[in-house]
């Protein structure tokens, strides 16, 4: 299954929504500064690290681009945005909402879009052009009964392995050849373990449940994997139980203190020479420049074993908020965000790639070179963790269940809870 195939299959159908508009500001053209000026609140989960770096440089752009607004940071952090989320419903249903907020391209827009609290921007993607420049998958995931809510502002790989080679090399493992599969790769894990350090950091309930959907990928296969998120694949099936105890696996080898690290502790063991690997998304790249430290020489990276040629997907977007708001500033911030320049200045701080498909990839260093040529060839999947592939709820019971695992071990426990949040999310 192709690209094109892949995300389709995910593309949210059947719902219905009249948006209601904003009309307290008006509309802004090219990416200069709308008549009005005022603040524009954006609403983030970019408070540390490289995700901060790049809400940094993407604020440089939008304040040079927008001179007559003022940037407002709304940024609440922790938990790959669970917290912010929270936060953001209270705001949302007590009618107090940002100028724009932050979210997951994919079904994840389904929560908001139900509750009438993002409107329809479709018009702004015409008059800019953004469907010439946008590539027609993510337009497709984008797309909700023929309208979109949200401008991408990236798109992150999450299937990715973050490895130390001088780590590896102690170990009596050869960097440059990564296991091909996951009984490969707990092989070496194995031999991690009796050297001594982290065989694989990981952190709280969120990247552990980051590290669950790239196992499910990995034994299941990209169709397999997909139908998880649209009943073709039984969750209570052998398939998806072993690679369930492929994940318990796995979590043995990994950090006693993990629930009380987040994701940048977990790649900064990598980086310390305490662990030997570690799974997380590509903003981690950013990370590791921030560092000094030097792409193939001091950090290697590979896909999950057993998913190489698949591109596990996940890409940030921005929305326009229904209520009283300043809208100009809203629309200022989206052309910003949809800018060349913008894009750029972003994805370059902060990991990621462009979501704009007339980049020079010359221009982003060697790692962001490998995902944009992989983005391009290989399938593409939703990332559980991150919103592409399932409601806000569905998640939370997914994280539940993993959570729990953590703390009590029970397999069983796991593999059950999981089937019980596919029942009641399936059947809803």
């Amino acid at each position: 299954m192709r690209r094109t195939q892949a995300i389709a299959a995910l593309a949210v159908v059947g719902l219905t929504l009249s948006a209601c508009g904003s009309d307290d500001g008006e509309s802004t053209s090219g990416g200069g500064g709308g008549e009005s000026g005022g603040e524009v609140e954006v609403f983030t989960w970019w408070a540390q690290g490289s995700e901060k770096a790049g809400l940094d440089a993407l604020v440089k752009v939008f304040e040079e681009q927008n001179p007559d607004f003022t940037f407002v940071n709304g940024a609440v952090a922790g938990g790959a945005g669970s917290n912010a989320k929270n936060v953001l419903q209270s705001r949302l249903q007590t009618n107090d909402p940002p100028e724009t907020f932050q979210a997951h391209a994919g079904a994840e827009l389904t929560d908001y879009i139900e509750a009438n609290q993002v409107q329809d921007i479709s018009a702004m993607y015409e008059e800019n052009g953004w469907n010439e420049v946008f590539p027609q998958d993510l337009l497709d995931l984008l797309t909700v009964d023929d309208a979109i809510y949200s401008v991408p502002s990236n798109i992150h790989r999450a299937n990715v392995v973050w490895a130390n080679p001088s780590v590896l090399q102690k170990a009596g493992i050869d960097p440059s050849t990564p296991p091909a599969s996951m009984d490969d790769w707990i092989a070496q894990l194995e031999k991690l373990k009796a050297s001594g350090v982290t065989p694989l950091s990981i952190g709280m309930d969120w990247t552990q449940v980051h590290l669950l959907e790239t196992v499910l990928l990995a034994e299941l296969g990209a169709d397999a994997y997909t139908g998880l998120w649209d009943g073709s694949t039984d969750w209570a099936s052998s398939e998806v139980g072993a690679a369930v105890d492929t994940y318990a696996q796995l979590l043995s080898f990994t950090n006693t203190d993990r629930q009380n690290l987040d994701w940048p502790d977990a790649t900064q063991q990598i980086i310390d020479g305490k662990a030997a690997y570690n799974v997380m998304g590509d903003w981690a790249e950013a990370a590791f420049q921030e560092q000094n430290q030097k792409f193939g020489t001091d950090y290697v990276t590979f896909p999950v074993p057993g998913t190489d040629g698949t591109f596990d997907f996940l890409a940030d977007s921005f929305t326009l908020p229904v209520g009283d708001i300043n809208t100009a500033g809203t629309e200022a911030w989206l052309q910003t965000i949809a800018s060349p320049e913008g894009q750029k200045a972003f994805n370059l701080a902060k990991g990621s790639i462009p979501a704009r498909t007339d980049v020079d990839a010359s221009e982003y260093p060697p790692y962001q070179q490998t995902a944009i040529e992989s983005f391009a060839n290989d399938t593409i999947v939703p990332s559980l963790a991150h919103g592409a592939a399932t409601p806000v709820a569905w998640l939370g019971e997914i994280t539940a269940a993993v959570s729990k695992f953590s703390a009590d071990g029970d397999v069983e426990g796991l593999k059950s809870g999981l089937v019980d949040a596919a029942e009641k999310n399936l059947e809803s």
